[in-house]
């Protein structure tokens, strides 16, 4: 670099100039589970944070109206800041929410199954993320190189199944087709594994009672033998029931998750059962690990950026349980192309990651990214190796999504509202059964 250089000139480096943080919507299909079923409308938070010298980081996260809020109180007050100082961007967002709460930094709720004692790094995530992606295209290497180098070309990815209506009530069936039984269940299955070639396969249970849902398990083993095959009941069912379904389902499953919540709930069943326990429920926080360790709680953590703050605390996570002897894989939510390219660098550089990763991409219906880049094959993704995260995003999708955004009405994930209003007597089945 010269002296004259945007970067370097007066001294400092580039500073972040603008931060535009964009809600969007995009069509979801009525998948059910523990708590009801997914409205029409899937939210996202799309952040594009510029420097001065015109660098474009992208950042993604829920949509959600209280979420939305706290970013943009973040987002104006970034003007200025280092995007190489990540330190003190966490320190700026825990100042923001502190402010928000007087001094006390706020909860969250997601789609009504997962909570967080403080919104701290379900905001700063993106923020990282998108810092990370600047970091990386000043430096010319992909953002996998930031946190210790690709150590596979591809990643692996689970194909996610649902018990699911043909259509949302009163609008077209979406080609879809019903599942509700073992045979729909199989037939969803090979179409998903014939689209996309997954390895392995995860159904999304909590919505039958348990001894329907261990059927269609063992449906999906007698239609693909050898197949991995995961069941998640979101908390569904109480320890008794849990010990039961593992017993039933050992040999047959690679893992449950989740099977009853929280951790002395997990604890209880991990210690009569063989079958291997995952969690992205109980285990969601740096502070859940030592007792859920201390408890041999889980013998699989399921990461999730979004939720642990973002990609390097993510890649601390992997190296805890590497050293714990834990296993680890990915959990995913309705998702755009922003955070499944950051997914994907933080799952190349995690070499302990001992599952294939989770993901809802083959459900969602439009995007916000260029195409061609993450491109399914043989149930995996290729790792971008162009500077950042690899990902461009497209304008006029993105304010296609955020027109849908202002016209859908919807302002927050609400599966249970929903189904409560085709089934006014829908109660979610957490410990159900």
């Amino acid at each position: 670099m010269t002296a004259a250089d945007p970067v370097t000139a007066g001294g400092r480096g580039s500073r972040i100039a603008a931060v535009e943080v964009t809600p969007v919507a995009f069509a979801d299909p009525p998948l059910l589970n523990v708590v009801g079923v997914h409205p029409p409308w899937a939210l996202r938070a799309i952040l594009q944070i510029r420097t001065d010298d015109w660098l474009l980081g992208l950042g993604e996260t829920y949509g959600d109206e209280a979420q939305l809020a706290r970013l943009q109180a973040v987002a104006d007050r970034l003007g200025g800041h280092d995007p190489f100082d990540l330190h003190d961007l966490r320190a700026l967002v825990a100042d923001v929410l502190a402010q928000e709460r007087g001094g006390a930094a706020a909860g969250a709720s997601f789609g009504g199954m997962l909570d967080v004692d403080s919104a701290l790094e379900t905001v700063y995530s993106p923020f990282e993320v998108a810092c990370l992606d600047i970091q990386a295209r000043r430096a010319g290497v992909p953002v996998s190189a930031l946190l210790g180098g690709a150590v596979r070309d591809e990643v692996p990815f689970s194909g996610y199944l649902f018990y699911r209506w043909a259509g949302h009530p009163g609008e077209p069936e979406d080609g879809w087709g019903e599942a509700l039984g073992p045979d729909q269940l199989v037939a969803q299955a090979r179409r998903i594994v014939d689209g996309w070639g997954f390895g392995s396969l995860k159904l999304k249970g909590g919505v039958l009672p348990p001894e329907q849902e261990c059927a269609a398990v063992e449906a999906l083993a007698d239609a693909f033998p050898g197949m991995p095959l995961r069941l998640d009941p979101n908390g569904a069912w109480t320890p008794t029931t849990s010990v039961r379904v593992a017993e039933r389902l050992a040999g047959v499953v690679e893992y449950l998750e989740d099977p009853t919540p929280g951790i002395a709930g997990m604890a209880e069943v991990s210690a009569q059962v063989d079958v291997p326990l995952a969690t992205n429920m109980c285990v969601i926080a740096m502070e859940h690990l030592p007792p859920a360790i201390a408890a041999d709680t889980v013998q699989v953590v399921l990461s999730d950026h979004h939720l642990w703050g973002g990609l390097r605390r993510s890649a601390l996570l992997g190296g805890i349980t590497q050293t714990w002897g834990l296993g680890l894989s990915m959990h995913s939510n309705s998702h755009l192309g922003v955070s499944l390219a950051a997914m994907v660098h933080l799952a190349a550089a995690t070499p302990n990651l001992t599952y294939a990763c989770d993901t809802h991409y083959p459900w969602k219906t439009q995007d916000v990214i260029r195409p061609g880049v993450l491109d399914f094959a043989g149930g995996e993704v290729a790792v971008p190796t162009t500077p950042g995260l690899g990902v461009e995003l497209d304008g006029d999708l993105l304010g296609e999504l955020h027109e849908q955004y202002l016209r859908c009405g919807v302002r927050r994930r609400e599966d249970t509202v929903y189904m409560r209003s085709i089934d006014p007597t829908f109660t979610p089945n957490t410990s159900r059964w």
